[in-house]
């Protein structure tokens, strides 16, 4: 069992808040699951604290600790669970007590998270869960470890139905908490200062850095997607379920493809098209043409924006998200006009595969003069990046829509491109390869740059022509 470590950061002025105190804060109407005390067959009710005795493998002491720990919270187990309304979407909540033996996973931990996911699915509600621990319960031995077992097997579950599980991971989130109900959600908010970690404060190597143990490292290493102040929260929050529960504003919307934006006029504001292929880069090479921030701001009304790729990177020139537009929700992946990291691509590829889970349509926006090819970009897999992307554009059942607003440079713009729907503006470029590099590889000097850029009919007519785009989107 873990206890209150040293440092981190509070919940809000009061400090860290009990689980109750959590749900008031982001939820109206909160109602306690009538069964999460125990699962169907299982053992954890709440009315039974004296026959469960000192648990599974009889721990000396334990019966009279988790008397104490109701004493001292009012609660019965390490977690609260019910249904509530956040920003107006009801929702199954799963709130820990850290007060209660540390907000640490036991049998009934289990049982009533269980019981939870099993109510979601049967009501069709998204799952969040706000999180508190210091990960499974020493004083139930290996039946409390299998618990992260079940409590991922609900998750998949519940994944598997086409319903969103959002995390909030408070101070401390860690050990199997982490790994379960954390890290495996679809979106990671974590509040300020908040030990985010599978190593509780009290198993890690003797002078480990403690930043490596935080919510902010652990934002700048692509596996929470924001850091929200206690006081935002609750907006935040009901923004997200807001965007992830309602994919279209009626029947079959899902099913629609998004339309591209319009163009926003680039270099010179000039909506004619490009005479010579040199023309077509200089134009998308520009720094005044438009780049994703300006696209993705005309174009939605609001928007919520997911960072990292879960595997330890994020790449600043890569947008993933999920906006509303029309009233429809529509998720977006969209190149920035750098190199792109292979986090980059990774990240893509998981903002595609959780909407084609959720039924809501895709918008990419191709802006790259093409993959990093650097050392560190080999080493942290960017074939294997690029190859999962093209396989999630490939393999998804909801429509993908491409606008290509600037480069398009080789694999490493296609892989975001979709099939038969992609659209160009009078500002892009699409090449096999870019023209300096062309040159080089046909041997050709720097002289004949310009001739071949022609050469590869890289114009946004050419790419209509050639029957790559469907069309020109104009201002």
């Amino acid at each position: 069992m873990a206890e209150r470590p040293a440092g981190g950061g509070p919940e809000g002025p009061g400090g860290r808040l009990p689980a109750r105190a959590v749900i008031d804060a982001v939820a109206d109407g909160f109602a306690e699951l009538s069964g999460a005390g125990g699962a169907e067959g299982g053992t954890g009710g709440v009315g039974d604290d004296a026959a469960y005795g000192d648990g599974p493998i009889a721990w000396e002491g334990y019966g009279l600790a988790r008397a104490r720990a109701h004493e001292r919270t009012g609660e019965h187990e390490s977690v609260v669970c019910g249904t509530g309304t956040v920003g107006g979407v009801p929702a199954v909540l799963i709130a820990f007590e850290f007060a209660f033996l540390g907000g640490s996973l036991g049998q009934r931990t289990g049982d009533r998270i269980e019981a939870a996911h099993r109510h979601a699915r049967r009501a069709r509600l998204p799952v969040v869960s706000l999180t508190a621990t210091g990960g499974s319960r020493m004083q139930e031995g290996m039946r409390a470890l299998v618990q992260l077992q079940r409590v991922a097997r609900q998750s998949a579950l519940t994944r598997a139905a086409g319903l969103p599980q959002i995390a909030v991971v408070r101070d401390p989130t860690t050990g199997g908490g982490w790994a379960t109900l954390g890290a495996g959600s679809d979106v990671v908010l974590a509040l300020p200062g908040a030990q985010v970690a599978f190593a509780g404060s009290r198993v890690r190597p003797p002078g480990a850095d403690p930043a490596a143990y935080g919510a902010e490292e652990k934002l700048a290493a692509g596996q929470v997607d924001r850091i929200v102040a206690p006081d935002e929260l609750p907006g935040t929050l009901g923004r997200w379920l807001s965007l992830l529960c309602s994919p279209g504003s009626a029947p079959g919307t899902a099913r629609t493809p998004a339309e591209p934006p319009r163009a926003l006029g680039g270099a010179g504001g000039t909506p004619d098209l490009p005479e010579t292929g040199w023309e077509a880069v200089e134009r998308a090479r520009s720094p005044r043409r438009p780049r994703a921030d300006a696209y993705l701001d005309a174009y939605f009304e609001t928007r919520e924006e997911m960072s990292g790729d879960r595997c330890g990177g994020t790449d600043p020139g890569m947008r993933c998200g999920f906006g509303r537009r029309g009233g429809r929700t529509i998720a977006y992946a969209a190149q920035c006009g750098t190199a792109t990291l292979p986090a980059g691509f990774r990240t893509a590829t998981r903002l595609i595969r959780l909407a084609d889970r959720l039924g809501i349509p895709v918008l990419t926006l191709v802006d790259t003069p093409g993959a990093a090819n650097d050392e560190a970009a080999e080493r942290s897999g960017a074939g294997a990046a690029i190859a999962d992307l093209f396989a999630a554009v490939a393999e998804a059942q909801v429509p993908v829509t491409t606008l290509v607003v600037g480069e398009g440079g080789s694999g490493g713009a296609l892989a975001l491109a979709a099939p038969e729907n992609t659209w160009v503006t009078p500002d892009c470029y699409f090449s096999v390869i870019a023209p300096e590099s062309a040159a080089a590889i046909l041997k050709r000097g720097p002289e004949h740059v310009r001739a071949t850029a022609g050469d590869l009919r890289l114009r946004p007519q050419d790419l209509v022509d050639l029957g790559v785009a469907r069309g020109i989107v104009r201002t």
